[in-house]
């Protein structure tokens, strides 16, 4: 039975690098027998500018009936100055709310051919396999109350609500606790619980549900120190589970380690599995439309996507070992360029990787 993916370049770079995933997903479609239908939809700055909205109708109504989304990029500096309210990021945030993807998937993976770009030292970073499972539709980031209001002095002031519910803390700490049983068994709760009362509860019931699982290890960091044993030692964690906030933060520490953030992918997940993939990576408006975008992260969130949403293991692996042939041969845009190898640009690097597969 044919799979619907839903595809949403966004704006910026998301455009040149969605074009070489969808290279990619034709290459497994006419020559490896993937049998999955396409849409493409709007959303972010280029939906607003062409229906008001970063999130119109009629692409939520194709997420929702998708199979799994795979998405390029939001945002730009075009889009600064509009109301909160209908900037690219809040379609971005629309559809994981209106998906229920709650579940966020950022591997940290360092590729042993690119060992060379990360700024650490490769004896601190080689062998490098990280699992950030960041919760992604509470937090911050959608608390109610916010907002800027004017106080009677006439000085403005801001304000965000960081809530948690039990519920919400449990379902996401389970998926890291089910991602560790087939990995190392060890998750690093990530929280300041010495100084918010919402980590507080976080660890808490981190600590209840680690009663579930008496073959994984649980420990917890304080977000601040969790930052700084990123950089000094990376290889002792395993899985990191954590909040919206801190785990957007700390994916993005986690990435720089790799050598590019353009090598990365993700996934965001409901509680059935369905998902929406995209590169960790944002639109780049400086280097958009120059062709020099790195799109092995779009690439890679199709394994992560015909892994954990369409069943098709096999796919993915095949997806994973092309993008090591081209690594092996020496081809490198502008991000992860060395000495020794060969620069190329988004369209060269793309068509690489289906040569390869």
């Amino acid at each position: 039975m044919s799979k619907k993916i839903l595809i949403l370049p966004g704006d910026g770079i998301g455009q040149e690098i969605m074009a070489e995933a969808v290279k990619v997903l034709n290459c497994l479609q006419h020559d490896h027998g993937l049998v999955v239908e396409l849409n493409e939809a709007l959303v972010g700055g280029t939906a607003y500018d062409e229906t008001g909205s970063p999130l119109p109708e009629a692409t939520l109504d194709l997420a929702r009936e998708a199979d799994a989304v795979l998405l390029g990029a939001v945002g730009g500096v075009k889009w600064e100055s509009l109301d909160y309210s209908v900037r690219p990021e809040r379609g971005l945030l629309g559809l994981r709310k209106e998906l229920g993807l709650f579940a966020n998937l950022r591997p940290a993976i360092l590729y042993p051919q690119l060992a060379d770009a990360s700024t650490l030292k490769p004896e601190v970073v080689s062998g490098l396999d990280i699992m950030i499972v960041r919760e992604l539709t509470g937090g911050i980031y959608f608390g109610q109350p916010r907002g800027v209001k004017e106080l009677e002095s006439g000085e403005k002031e801001g304000f965000n609500t960081l809530v948690y519910r039990e519920s919400e803390v449990d379902r996401i700490v389970r998926v890291a606790m089910d991602i560790a049983m087939k990995r190392n068994k060890s998750v690093c709760s990530v929280d300041k619980a010495n100084v918010l009362e919402v980590t507080e509860l976080w660890r808490d019931v981190a600590i209840k549900v680690g009663g579930d699982y008496p073959d994984v290890e649980l420990s917890h960091m304080y977000v601040d120190n969790a930052a700084m044993q990123l950089v000094k030692w990376p290889k002792q964690f395993d899985v990191m589970v954590t909040t919206n906030m801190f785990g957007d933060i700390l994916s993005d520490c986690a990435a720089m380690l790799t050598g590019s953030i353009g090598m990365l992918p993700s996934a965001s997940l409901d509680e059935n599995g369905k998902g929406m993939y995209e590169p960790i990576h944002g639109s780049a408006p400086d280097i958009a439309g120059k062709g020099v975008a790195n799109p092995l992260a779009t690439i890679l969130s199709i394994a992560m996507m015909l892994r954990y949403s369409l069943d098709e293991p096999a796919m993915a692996e095949r997806i994973e070992r092309a993008v090591d042939k081209v690594l092996d041969d020496g081809l490198r845009t502008q991000d992860i360029m060395s000495d020794g190898c060969k620069e190329v640009g988004t369209v060269e690097m793309g068509d690489a990787v289906v040569a390869a597969l």
